[in-house]
């Protein structure tokens, strides 16, 4: 029974910032997965010029395909009772344009995902009290789970560093900076560190690994010593001069010689490293060549800022400090799981271009749906689902719902659990910080390995899910009004 405080601090809040994760990743994130692909270009066996565009992508409400043939709804309480996967279609309709020509477009299934109980895209979603009854659906359960071969699992809510916000750490032997650059749901982490016994600001980031960070300020444009010092900041010239020396490279030619050496680069040099360079150095600030100028300033503060560190000009940031983090909720995490079997070196995209080239003949194209492996997708996503193993070499990610009781059951939809690993020590990561108040429960945590690590949000706090373009214009529109002005 509901009633007065825990109605209103509990039940109105305990999923709600799950259920709207997954509803923006369903609304908008598959969508734009797809766009950044846009056009799919196949390589055919006779040199014809094939283009097939994606226009567009539609996931329905979970339907069952029976043994007769019919094609029915079906609700969460049936995929219980069936042990089978509460799931939709994702239908993509596509336009093959062979040597300039349109064809007929075609809708094709790419595979399924998992349904969240609760949410837009479940049958529950427009049942009244009675209705729900009717369906065998308690009419306050909160949703928020997934039903996977019968048995009802939960996507954890995973602690991360903020992204596109650099963090200044200071370790025993070094000093550091770390930054995720995201740009569209690409996420790429990056990481400077400079020795104390030695002046070399390495970075680390993508297939570059530990390389002097001044050679990418010399590949971004900045060809002579004076742009560079310049760039980073003339207040640690002889430590930049050093850096400068260590590389042996006095121009951009010359800095695209010495990455791609760096990064095991031996053809087309010139393009792979424009390429590294556009789309996977700090991807936030832009993926196209016109980001460069940009780049080059961002990551001159960046080595300045990791000098300053260790000469005890600023302070390192405190790692621990909420501000300083971020919630991976449902439908990130199931972003992160859909783009990596979408656009993975092995993933959907790139088997539909094989069998494309394997199955074209002169004059004749294969359907599109017979080139798409469905199950790919499917089996990928649902066995992540089925067994928490998740990309990034992440494990217990999902986990099956406790319903011991209602309480162990909100307690459980709410659970958070920090990336360190247990096996570590991570002190102050496991003590209790006070910009924890009123967003992380301060008792409930397990004892042992886990204690600290493995939390729950408090039961006022609630979890924003981000916005669209359209609200961040409202609120920066408000903040003209109020007088607030832009930073150039």
């Amino acid at each position: 029974m509901k009633n007065g405080l825990y109605s209103e601090l509990i039940d109105d809040n305990a999923v709600k910032h799950q259920i709207e994760s997954y509803n923006r990743f369903v609304d908008d994130r598959v969508e734009a997965i797809l766009n950044e692909v846009g056009e799919i270009k196949p390589e055919l066996p006779d040199g014809e010029d094939l283009v097939i565009k994606i226009v567009d992508v539609d996931i329905d409400k979970p339907t069952i395909n029976e043994a007769d043939g019919s094609v029915r709804e079906i609700t969460p309480r049936e995929a219980r009772m069936r042990d089978i996967t509460y799931s939709s279609e994702i239908k993509v309709e596509m336009v093959p344009i062979l040597e300039g020509i349109k064809e007929e477009p075609e809708t094709v299934t790419i595979g399924e995902i998992p349904v969240m109980v609760g949410s837009d895209l479940c049958w529950s979603s427009d049942w009244d009290e009675q209705e729900a009854r009717e369906n065998g659906e308690d009419s306050d359960d909160m949703g928020g789970y997934f039903i996977i071969n019968g048995s009802e699992k939960t996507l954890i809510s995973m602690e991360e560093m903020a992204d596109n916000v650099p963090v200044y750490q200071e370790d025993e032997d070094e000093v550091s900076c770390r930054i995720n650059s995201e740009n569209e749901g690409y996420v790429q982490r990056t990481v400077l560190r400079l020795a104390d016994d030695e002046e070399l600001v390495r970075i680390s980031f993508a297939n570059v690994q530990k390389t002097p960070a001044v050679a990418l300020i010399r590949a971004l444009g900045r060809e002579t010593d004076r742009e560079v010092v310049e760039e980073i900041g003339d207040e640690y010239a002889n430590t930049i001069y050093l850096n400068m020396y260590e590389t042996g490279a006095s121009n951009q030619r010359e800095a695209y010689e010495y990455l791609a050496n760096q990064a095991g680069v031996t053809n087309d040099v010139e393009e792979r490293i424009e390429k590294i360079l556009d789309e996977y150095l700090l991807p936030h600030l832009g993926q196209e060549p016109d980001a460069r100028d940009e780049k080059a300033e961002f990551l001159g503060n960046l080595i300045r800022n990791t000098i300053a560190l260790r000469e005890g000009d600023i302070k390192p940031d405190d790692m621990d400090h909420y501000a300083n983090k971020r919630l991976q909720l449902a439908g990130e995490l199931l972003e992160m799981q859909f783009r990596s079997v979408f656009l993975g070196k092995w993933g959907l995209l790139s088997r539909m271009k094989y069998n494309f080239k394997k199955s074209a003949k002169r004059g004749r194209l294969p359907s599109l749906q017979s080139t798409i492996v469905a199950d790919t997708l499917t089996k990928q996503v649902m066995g992540a689902m089925a067994t928490g193993n998740w990309v990034g070499g992440r494990s217990g990610v999902c986990q099956r719902l406790e319903r011991g009781n209602r309480i162990k059951t909100l307690s459980h939809l709410r659970n958070v659990l920090s990336p360190l690993s247990a096996e570590r020590q991570h002190f102050e990561a496991r003590d209790l910080h006070p910009t924890q108040w009123g967003r992380i429960g301060s008792i409930k945590t397990p004892e042992g390995m886990n204690i600290g690590l493995r939390t729950h949000l408090a039961m006022s706090a609630d979890v924003s899910t981000g916005m669209n373009e359209m609200e961040k214009n409202s609120v920066r529109a408000k903040l003209e009004e109020a007088g607030v002005e832009a930073r150039e």
